[in-house]
């Protein structure tokens, strides 16, 4: 049997966090199955991004910023070279641009493997936090393209009051600003390119004409609620990218994930081991075997997985 993982990382111009020196993963000892290693569970390296919307309080998921150090936006969590997914904790104390991500037919027109979806888990959010996503009300081209000239388009995007537990969905084409006053999770299609409409004054290059090529222009849906999948397992969204399920058990786990479907394990609480080896919250594992995950503290496990639907039996 071999296991694989599919997809490349791209670097684009507008990029919130190009990772052209990733650090390598540090990988549990792998088995040999002819040309192929099993690693059942590795443990996804941090870097920290310094970035100017970022904060300097960062727990309990990681610790605080150095006194006189610049503030800390994203925490990345490094991949194997060509998995379809990246991980990553977002830290806000302001907003972040106005942008928009290609979808899979203007990526290949640029080269490109595959578009971008991507999805927020939200940790902690500040009273009166939002997130904006999609226009209020349908945009022509012409709007949309005056909107992002004038720098009105960050008061045309519809905002979402966001809480802890809260789960966005932001296709590939849709416009999207962070708010102030965040602490989330990141879940995303492994591609670096991004189109920054909009920066509230800060001097970064902006991509109007890709960004308005790719924009979907009419409001938001909002996508089906969350569903018990029992054993603890919530599904809160699926496809057509990924699936992102929210775990929640008293005791341990074995993680069983199916050959073609490598699993991103977030520790958003909870400790204990997998496979021998501790954990904690603010950490990213990469399961693509099975792995035991025993508690000595309840656990709160976000899990990702490319597909479009929830994978049965993913407990043994």
């Amino acid at each position: 049997m071999q296991r694989q993982t599919c997809g490349v990382t791209a670097t684009g111009p507008g990029s919130e966090s190009a990772d052209p020196e990733a650090p390598p993963v540090k990988r549990s000892p792998p088995v040999k199955t002819g040309e192929s290693c099993l690693m059942a569970s590795t443990r996804l390296e941090p870097r920290r991004v310094e970035k100017p919307w970022g904060r300097r309080d960062l727990g309990p998921w990681a610790p605080p910023v150095a006194p006189g150090a610049a503030p800390v936006g994203e925490i990345i969590f490094a991949s194997p070279e060509g998995a379809p997914l990246l991980i990553k904790l977002l830290f806000t104390a302001a907003p972040l641009s106005v942008q928009v991500h290609p979808d899979a037919a203007y990526a290949a027109g640029m080269g490109l493997p595959h578009g971008k979806d991507e999805a927020w888990l939200i940790l902690t959010a500040a009273v009166g936090a939002t997130i904006g996503l999609g226009p209020k009300v349908p945009l022509s081209e012409p709007e949309l393209t005056a909107a992002i000239a004038d720098g009105s388009i960050a008061g045309r995007l519809a905002r979402r009051s966001v809480t802890a537990g809260d789960l966005l969905f932001a296709p590939a084409g849709t416009i999207h600003t962070i708010g102030a006053g965040l602490a989330l999770i990141e879940i995303q299609q492994n591609l670096d390119m991004t189109f920054r409409l909009h920066d509230y004054g800060r001097p970064r290059e902006l991509h109007i004409d890709d960004g308005v090529a790719v924009a979907h222009r009419n409001p938001w849906t909002s996508p089906p609620p969350p569903r018990d999948l029992g054993d603890g397992r919530i599904l809160l969204h699926a496809g057509p990218s990924f699936v992102v399920e929210r775990l929640a058990r008293a005791d341990g786990i074995t993680l069983a994930p199916p050959a073609d479907r490598p699993v991103w394990v977030m520790v958003a609480g909870g400790s204990g081991s997998v496979d021998g080896q501790p954990f904690q919250p603010g950490e990213t594992w990469l399961c693509d075997a099975a792995a035991e995950w025993q508690a000595t503290a309840p656990l709160d496990l976000v899990l990702a997985y490319p597909g479009d639907g929830a994978t049965a039996g993913l407990l043994a």
